[in-house]
């Protein structure tokens, strides 16, 4: 039996799924993210080793990272976990492996995860928003993920916050070098920021203060949803998925849920505001299962 392993290098944690030809899970494992390239290949690689010599079977490796593999380099471009940037990581995985080893956007995989079994199935166009350490966004139409021309489709987290107030333009400065992508609002150290001032970026107890009352976390929630709501609005307007699915950290606070469909309808065109929006059915560990898909396309 050929198994299919899946390996979803976050900013936080590294995690690796072991999947059946059924889909079932036979093993999960998760190690903290390392620190610099070599290190990065070695805990991928030693993951696999270890799940292959647990379960006595080999199997085919996808990965999903936060960045993307630039198609006519084939170096890692746009991650923000920047160590990965101007490598071939598929081929580096490939030759500490020995075999090849597919990689792609894990809000990609995340899409996919969902759109084959999670809360997006069932649906023709599922977009999946990653709302973690950073902030990602994954098509996928008709069962197929979109990469798109340059591979960069659903890069929603480096548009800029639409409908910008005066107190929030120009942004604070990203990464990538822009003002105001939405990765600066939205991933859960700006929204830990955003609570307690620079310097924090821990996002994890921000719901349970605010339902204890805290002033500064219910303020920052409420900006939080507005700014989601905005952003999720332009995706409404510019596709109309059938179902938008949240993942990552952030994705567990319930009130996005019950307050964010309400906030979108000023912004979405038209005289109809329909807006499904959905918790990942495989939480924080869906992408890690479209990562293990990827030889499936």
């Amino acid at each position: 039996m050929t198994i299919k392993l899946g390996v979803d290098l976050g900013g936080t944690k590294t995690e690796i799924v072991a999947l059946d030809p059924a889909g079932e899970v036979l093993l999960r494992r998760r190690k903290p993210t390392s620190q610099g390239y070599p290190a990065i290949i070695e805990t991928i690689a030693s993951l696999v080793r270890e799940a292959e010599a647990e379960l006595g079977m080999a199997g085919t490796v996808g990965v999903g990272i936060p960045g993307s593999i630039n198609p006519l380099t084939g170096l890692v471009r746009n991650a923000n976990s920047q160590a990965l940037n101007g490598n071939p990581l598929d081929r580096d995985l490939a030759t500490a492996l020995s075999r090849p080893v597919r990689v792609m956007n894990d809000a990609n995989c995340l899409a996919m995860s969902e759109a084959a079994d999670g809360a997006g199935m069932g649906h023709q166009v599922v977009f999946a928003a990653i709302l973690g350490t950073g902030v990602g966004g994954g098509w996928v139409v008709q069962g197929r993920p979109l990469d798109g021309l340059n591979r960069v489709a659903g890069e929603w987290g480096h548009t800029p916050l639409p409908w910008m107030k005066p107190d929030e333009f120009p942004g604070p400065k990203c990464w990538c070098g822009q003002h105001g992508c939405l990765e600066t609002f939205l991933s859960g150290p700006s929204l830990a920021q955003d609570t307690d001032g620079p310097g924090h970026r821990d996002a994890k107890q921000v719901e349970d203060r605010a339902l204890a009352g805290d002033p500064a976390a219910q303020a920052a929630l409420t900006r939080y949803a507005d700014r989601l709501a905005r952003a999720l609005a332009m995706i409404v307007n510019v596709l109309d998925p059938d179902v938008i699915v949240l993942g990552g950290g952030v994705s567990n606070f319930g009130h996005l849920y019950r307050d964010v469909p309400g906030l979108m309808a000023p912004w979405i065109f038209g005289d109809t505001k329909a807006v499904n929006l959905v918790r990942a059915k495989h939480g924080d560990s869906s992408g890690v299962f479209g990562a293990a898909r990827l030889w499936d396309r």
